[in-house]
């Protein structure tokens, strides 16, 4: 796929850049040189020549040592992450002194299409940027959205799971949605923590990979997998709590994930699978063990959660006798290859270990704010070197797949926890959180996440005479600060246009839609078996009082 987007806006150091993006065989091939320099406090107005300048978001190549998250200084605040001075090649914007004055809702002569055998694009009055990856979510959720009520992780999942869907094709529905959500609130990428139906398991991954292969998105399936009962994820208190037997063996489970691997991974058609069991809460060492291992011989990702809620804290010394941070890195767990969700009740000493294995923390702020599991400690790991992205967590833990949404709330959260305004996270940084963090977390941090000549052309244009993204000032605060609303104009992955003019191409939309309508019912009120049954010991371990106190 080859094409080239004219006259589009692009991040640099200090402002913007309109420049011409060509894409051959589905790589960013060049950034040519632009016509002008916009600054950020002025948009309508020229600056002086512009002087040799790379793109904000246009990285090096990868190199082990060299930190991703190291933008230049942004001007007129310190900057979280400040590199030496960047060298390298002639930097790809540098153009001749600008002659004249265009202002800015002046198009071009050419106005997209097809030239001469050449697809060209007009990204007049458009910004373009990385792709974002989702980089947690659980796709069936969707099924769930709206209806659980407010109840901490430990009550939410007993609910949760007493009524997850037992069908494929509402699996592959809720792929599409999921998909449809985050491609149209600028992902090009989602991690999708897949729940298995019992007994069904291939043919969930199945339902799932049809879904993200059709529409096009970058998937990444970690088939959520786990070797323990839904009880044991509780801390046993004095009186403890009786568990079960879990449905299948660990070795089952192992074997489970083989068979999934060589038939459903398959990155050169955009699928990827993970190795990722849930969470230190329903795995025993030997599962965590044996996924290492598959994950070291295959050279895939790992994922899980970790350390969501105080009871999982309170659990993991119960378990361990020391922190669940430590304790995987001990059996080695932890790694540059993994991603961890949730991170929220991590101390000084876990960030430390997080920070030396290069382990990628994945906030999920909607998600800890709905169930009450508290706010995860991101400034503190920006400081130490921790790689951190972003999620929107599960449709019925959020209860949406708005990833700008997620991504605002993931950044804005943390100004009331560090009086020092230098340490908040700038627009910005949270872009490149949400790509390039992303990319790092799933070890493509060399095939995407920057707009970087021999990258792969996965990106959005957001339109920039949308009602929400007006009047103009800074576009990239604009979108991260404000609420974009249908902003996204068009969207491609690995070269491919998926999203244009707002509108998803590769499936039909509506016909999704009527088919999650017919498929469910307005509803409001249910009872959960199993919430009944754990809530008396969750409310005793938690030293909460009893409902007739």
């Amino acid at each position: 796929m080859s094409f080239t987007i004219q006259n589009v806006l692009i991040p640099v150091e200090g402002g913007y850049q309109t420049a011409e993006v060509q894409v051959v065989d589905n790589c960013i091939s060049a950034l040519a040189k632009p016509s002008k320099r916009i600054a950020p406090n002025n948009p309508s107005v020229n600056s002086p020549p512009y002087q040799e300048e790379t793109p904000l978001f246009n990285s090096p190549p990868y190199q082990e040592e060299t930190p991703l998250f190291s933008p230049p200084p942004y001007q007129g605040e310190t900057a979280l992450f400040s590199p030496p001075p960047y060298q390298g090649e002639t930097a790809l914007f540098s153009p001749p002194p600008y002659q004249g004055e265009t202002a800015l809702f002046s198009p071009p002569p050419y106005q997209g299409g097809d030239r001469g055998g050449e697809t060209v694009i007009d990204g007049t009055n458009k910004l373009l940027l990385p792709g974002f990856v989702n980089a947690h979510t659980h796709s069936s959720e969707m099924w769930q959205r709206g209806i659980i009520p407010p109840l901490p992780l430990e009550l939410w999942i007993a609910e949760l799971y007493d009524f997850t869907p037992l069908d494929t094709e509402q699996i592959y529905l809720s792929a599409l949605g999921t998909a449809v959500e985050t491609l149209l609130s600028g992902g090009t990428t989602v991690v999708d923590h897949l729940v298995l139906i019992p007994g069904q398991e291939l043919e969930t991954i199945a339902a799932a990979v049809r879904a993200y292969q059709e529409i096009g998105i970058r998937a990444f399936i970690g088939p959520l997998i786990q070797d323990e009962s839904l009880k044991s994820g509780m801390p046993g208190g004095e009186s403890g709590i009786e568990t079960a037997a879990y449905l299948r063996s660990t070795q089952t489970t192992l074997d489970l994930m083989e068979s999934a691997i060589k038939q459903f991974h398959k990155p050169e058609l955009g699928v990827n699978i993970l190795l990722a069991p849930t969470g230190i809460q329903l795995c025993s060492d030997a599962l965590f063990e044996g996924c290492i291992d598959l994950s070291d011989r295959q050279n895939l990702c790992r994922h899980a959660h970790l350390l969501e809620t105080r009871a999982q804290k309170q659990l993991a010394q119960e378990k361990y006798g020391c922190s669940a941070v430590a304790h995987l890195q001990q059996i080695g767990y932890l790694s540059p290859r993994t991603s961890l969700a949730h991170c929220v009740w991590l101390d000084d000493a876990d960030i430390a270990i997080m920070a030396a294995t290069q382990s990628t923390v994945v906030h999920n702020p909607l998600s800890n704010l709905r169930l009450g599991s508290g706010i995860a400690p991101i400034l503190k790991y920006l400081q130490a070197g921790v790689n951190v992205s972003f999620g929107c967590d599960g449709a019925a833990s959020n209860d949406s797949q708005d990833l700008l949404e997620a991504i605002k709330i993931g950044s804005l959260l943390h100004n009331i926890k560090d009086l020092d305004y230098r340490h908040w996270i700038t627009p910005r940084q949270s872009v490149e959180m949400a790509s390039l963090g992303g990319a790092k977390g799933l070890n493509m941090a060399d095939k995407i996440g920057s707009l970087t000549v021999g990258k792969r052309a996965d990106f959005v244009l957001y339109d920039l005479t949308n009602l929400s993204l007006l009047p103009r000032t800074d576009p990239i605060g604009l979108l991260i600060l404000g609420r974009p609303n249908n902003a996204v104009h068009s969207v491609w992955v690995n070269g491919k246009q998926i999203v244009a003019e707002g509108k998803v191409k590769t499936i039909d939309v509506d016909d999704l839609r009527k088919e999650l309508f017919d498929r469910s019912e307005w509803t409001s009120k249910r009872q959960s078996a199993m919430v009944t049954e754990i809530e008396a010991h969750y409310r005793q371990v938690m030293n909460l009082p009893d409902r007739s106190e």
